[in-house]
């Protein structure tokens, strides 16, 4: 009897419990997890009411990253902004807590229980939502949930690309014709139909359709110069690594470290906060995120062009290499 059989036999065994506890792991363990760290809060209004507000969040070594303010429509702004999550006014009335639901629901919780439980019994807590999310999705679980799709998308692009042997300009311009019409599809139902999105229409399809070219493109860079290897290597990064890492529930800030940075390096946790930016914040803080997608992109596809120009030249002489233009 053949032991080729029995050693793949083996390595499945082997195998599917691995995978399985890796994306336990990928998965579980930040959300298991889930605290501040370093996370950007706003405090504003006079001294030394604002300042006992900035020793309490201080107080919590690591946790906050406090950003003082002269007043509330500072404040304000900077939450527009995408500087802070939110911010605490001292004021004669007592605290005034403003919160942006539209860039964490988690976060705004968070901020209004750590300062209505430091607050002197008895006081009166405002709560203030600057940056409300859509009424379609109050609680920011639609906005969660598109990031697995998007994965999926650009990662069966660039498995496509990779296993019908497409190479070269033709696909490049394969993996940026399904990215535009994912763009287009998504948009249509987040914004169009459910709601869940508000921002400009093409500048959100935009945001996907770049997050989806990002990981289509790093999918099928790794299938040119891995081969069937670089879809499993693809597959780790975007799926496990960059789905499970990149905070979109929650916040970048709340996970373990150093998994909210890598998530955010990664397309599908940069495609979340490009595509918050511009659906809720007017493209607020969209810059790093939209720079991180199009390097992506960019290596992914110089990959594929020059994987599918060594195909061209080392074609016989008279020979004509498949679909390598």
């Amino acid at each position: 009897m053949s032991t080729a059989p029995n050693r793949r036999a083996v390595a499945v065994v082997l195998l599917i419990p691995l995978v399985v506890t890796l994306a336990l792991w990928s998965f579980a363990w930040p959300a298991a997890r889930i605290a501040p760290r370093d996370l950007p809060v706003g405090v504003a209004g006079a001294a030394p009411a604002a300042g006992q507000l900035q020793q309490r969040f201080e107080q919590r070594e690591g946790a906050f990253e406090v950003h003082r303010f002269a007043d509330e429509a500072a404040a304000r702004e900077a939450i527009e902004d995408r500087v802070v999550y939110g911010a605490v006014v001292a004021g004669p009335e007592g605290p005034h807590v403003l919160t942006a639901t539209a860039a964490s629901p988690v976060v705004a919780q968070l901020l209004r229980e750590a300062v209505t439980a430091g607050a002197p019994e008895g006081t009166r807590v405002r709560v203030t939502d600057v940056v409300a999310a859509p009424s379609g999705d109050p609680r920011g679980s639609a906005l969660g949930a598109s990031v697995l799709p998007l994965a999926l998308a650009g990662m069966g692009a660039g498995a496509a690309i990779t296993l019908l042997g497409l190479r070269g300009a033709r696909a490049a311009l394969t993996l940026t014709g399904a990215a535009a019409m994912v763009g287009l599809a998504a948009t249509a139902v987040a914004h169009s139909w459910l709601g869940v999105i508000t921002g400009d229409w093409w500048t959100e399809a935009g945001a996907i359709a770049l997050t989806v070219l990002a990981i289509g493109a790093a999918v099928a860079g790794l299938g040119a110069l891995l081969g069937t290897r670089g879809l499993g290597v693809g597959g780790l990064l975007m799926i496990l690594l960059g789905n499970s890492f990149s905070g979109v529930t929650s916040a970048p800030q709340l996970l373990p470290e150093p998994v909210g940075a890598i998530g955010q390096s990664l397309p599908p946790g940069a495609g979340g906060s490009l595509l918050r930016s511009v659906a809720f914040f007017d493209g607020g803080a969209a810059g790093g995120p939209a720079l991180t997608l199009v390097l992506w992109s960019a290596l992914g596809l110089a990959a594929v062009l020059v994987a599918g120009r060594r195909r061209t030249t080392a074609a016989p002489v008279g020979g004509q290499a498949p679909d390598s233009a």
